[in-house]
């Protein structure tokens, strides 16, 4: 027999939208207030994010702020933001709080490291950005800004860019948990992904030049993180995908043999 959800018992999908709408005001909440505690900040919070750029500009250049709300309004936006950022982990155990009673026993051992790392995943992702690539990138256009041409730049238009990046390094390195989810399920073969290595490589890099600002620098910075973390997916998922198969045959074992007729 397999075995059952924990809490196995029908509800009403009234209950199901009443729980759901719960969790929901729960993360409203949980970024609102995370917000009401950084707002008094959000000016030493654009200072700290715009750390990366404000280091290359030529000597006596600043930023600048085009838009006549721009000095309240961009910082508000950047801290708004963060607090979204911030609470992804609250967001998440909602998430997994909302879902976790309809999952069986095995598949909770696998989705809790996933969830967990996941999350650090993402973190990690936007480090990266924040302090290897944004220096590198940064240097390379003050480097390449032509002679006569001053380097100042838009403090909204920064922060479009920035956000557009830390977004895509945030998901590119939730590579590893797609490719483990996608094995685990049975969608896709370790041997698949394997012999798709090179199709996967062209991918990295055509996703990069999606996501990143045209220039083969940054599209490279986001194209060899995600090749390595598709080997991490492909490394970890084979490891699930052989614990699954000793679990099945181990439970196979356990069966009592069928009587013959």
């Amino acid at each position: 027999m397999s075995e059952l959800p924990e809490n196995d018992q029908p509800m009403p999908l009234v209950s199901h939208l009443t729980e759901l709408r719960t969790r929901l005001l729960r993360c409203v909440i949980a970024v609102f207030l995370v917000f009401a505690g950084l707002f008094s900040f959000a000016q030493q919070i654009y200072t700290i994010v715009s750390a990366p750029l404000r280091q290359y500009l030529p000597p006596g250049a600043t930023m600048i702020a085009t838009d006549v709300a721009s000095p309240f309004l961009t910082p508000f936006k950047l801290t708004m933001i963060v607090s979204l950022f911030v609470a992804i982990p609250i967001i998440l155990y909602q998430i997994w709080g909302f879902i976790a009673p309809g999952l069986y026993k095995h598949e909770k051992r696998i989705a809790v490291p996933l969830l967990v790392s996941s999350i650090f995943l993402f973190y990690a992702g936007m480090a990266f950005a924040y302090f290897l690539v944004f220096p590198l990138m940064f240097k390379f256009f003050a480097a390449a800004t032509p002679e006569g041409v001053s380097m100042m730049t838009d403090i909204a238009s920064y922060l479009d860019f920035i956000m557009t990046l830390f977004f895509a390094f945030g998901v590119a390195f939730e590579i590893p948990v797609a490719v483990v989810l996608l094995v685990w399920i049975g969608v896709v073969d370790v041997k698949y992904l394997r012999k798709a290595r090179p199709y996967v490589v062209i991918g990295c890099f055509a996703v990069g030049m999606v996501l990143t600002p045209p220039d083969i620098f940054s599209q490279t910075l986001l194209a060899v993180p995600m090749w390595l973390l598709f080997e991490v997916g492909v490394l970890c998922g084979g490891l699930i995908r052989r614990r699954s198969d000793a679990e099945q045959a181990q439970g196979d074992d356990d069966k009592p043999p069928v009587p013959r007729m």
